[in-house]
């Protein structure tokens, strides 16, 4: 048996002394994995940035103003079963799967390969060998939880919802796949390592066998976003740079106005300190957009290409002037996305950290590709319905399609050794 708190992952051999240089310079003060017992320890100076572990308990979930990793796999849940008492049991189950997998262990006890060879192992294994890679798991509740869309009340929660989680309204070009929108629960899994995000969530679905099953998942990848002022702006699949203006996690006034929900809110005696979550599948049509001129392309969007300037502006983060104007029209034109979504415009903010997707093609010889767009605020009515609302006339309408849409809301984090997702909900 491995020796109790001993990690399920070892570190791959460096390739060579040049890729563990290269890798030094950004481990200072990284956490360092565990190793194997009887196997050598390796030094901080030669960990990379990817072996740091998140802490996963706080009054906040981590994944939500944690600063944005690499690689999504995101998973709505139906709920099978109609006992309470065994969905709570699932998520304390789950809970203490997601907190070992997050500091860099195995999701069970015993592990992949140190129980009775004729015993179910407790972990997959796909992971072993591979450190946390700043893995997040962040937990959600749909309306659906609490009321099913024929009224049912299937586990005397309907009380409990807060007003502010329902289904969002429809939106003028909505194309909405229903199959691949909603969910009772939802996890999100980010991780700078993809074999990483899609094992943790590999394992919750495999521990919820029986109690849930999947309704729809999306993998992502190359952020499209900033959460952190320490983090470069990231480029789409429009090759424009993306979240410039995104709420940073430093901005901790504007994090408390714009996502944490507090303890006056409507309904939120389980849910302060937690946040509201709204995704949207995103479907980008690339072959049109690429047909476009350069001048179009940044007319729609309200930046320059390169920099990500305003336009006008001559640097990314130079504030948008709508007050400049080229000849006798505004340098940002007013039905760019840039005008419209801007916060001194919308009147709101939301904290985005959306991931790019390629799914293969659509069938007709076209990139099914895109944006899977997540965002996290205080209320989804005066955080992404009211930008939505305000993008009706959105040059960029013209080369998107939103696919797919859900709503959760996400309680806060996980506080001591006894507490689990969801329990002062269901206490």
């Amino acid at each position: 048996m491995r020796a109790a708190g001993v990690s399920r992952r070892r570190f791959f051999s460096l390739a060579g002394a040049g890729t563990a240089g290269v890798l030094a310079a950004g481990a200072a003060g990284g956490a360092v994995g565990r190793v194997t017992a009887g196997e050598p320890a390796t030094s901080a100076a030669a960990v990379p940035f990817a072996t740091e572990a998140v802490p996963f308990t706080g009054g906040h979930q981590a994944g939500i103003v944690t600063p944005a990793q690499d690689r999504l796999h995101f998973v709505a849940f139906d709920v099978t079963t109609g006992d309470r008492a065994e969905l709570a049991g699932m998520l304390q189950t789950w809970t203490a799967a997601a907190r070992r997998m997050t500091a860099g262990q195995d999701a069970g006890d015993t592990g992949a390969v140190d129980g009775d060879p004729d015993a179910v192992p407790d972990d997959t294994g796909e992971a072993l060998g591979l450190p946390p890679s700043r893995l997040t798991l962040t937990v959600g509740f749909g309306p659906t939880l609490f009321t099913t869309a024929d009224g049912t009340d299937r586990f005397g929660l309907a009380g409990r919802r807060p007003a502010p989680l329902a289904e969002l309204p429809a939106f003028p070009g909505d194309a909405l796949d229903p199959a691949t929108s909603g969910g009772d629960l939802c996890v999100q899994a980010c991780a700078d390592d993809p074999q990483v995000a899609v094992h943790a969530i590999r394992n919750l679905v495999r521990l919820g066998a029986g109690v849930v099953r999947i309704r729809w998942s999306q993998l992502g990848f190359g952020r499209t976003s900033s959460t952190s002022g320490a983090q470069a702006t990231p480029r789409n699949l429009f090759g424009f740079k993306d979240g410039t203006a995104n709420l940073k996690s430093e901005n901790s006034a504007a994090i408390e106005r714009f996502v944490w929900v507090g303890a006056d809110d409507p309904g939120a005696d389980w849910l302060a300190g937690g946040s509201y979550l709204v995704t949207r599948r995103i479907r980008m049509m690339l072959e049109p957009w690429d047909a476009s001129t350069l001048a179009e392309q940044e007319a729609t969007i309200g930046r320059t290409k390169g920099t990500g300037a305003p336009l006008g502006q001559r640097a990314e983060f130079d504030p948008a002037d709508f007050s400049v104007r080229t000849g006798r029209r505004p340098a940002i034109p007013e039905t760019s996305h840039l005008f419209l979504a801007h916060p001194t415009n919308s009147g709101t903010a939301i904290l985005r950290r959306g991931y790019s997707f390629v799914d293969g093609t659509d069938g007709a010889g076209r990139l099914d590709a895109g944006l899977f767009f997540i965002a996290y605020q205080r209320d989804p009515e005066t955080g992404f319905t009211q930008v939505q609302r305000n993008l009706r006339l959105d040059a960029m309408n013209e080369y998107i399609r939103h696919t797919s849409s859900a709503v959760f809301a996400c309680p806060p984090g996980v506080t001591g050794p006894g507490d689990w997702w969801g329990r002062a909900l269901f206490s």
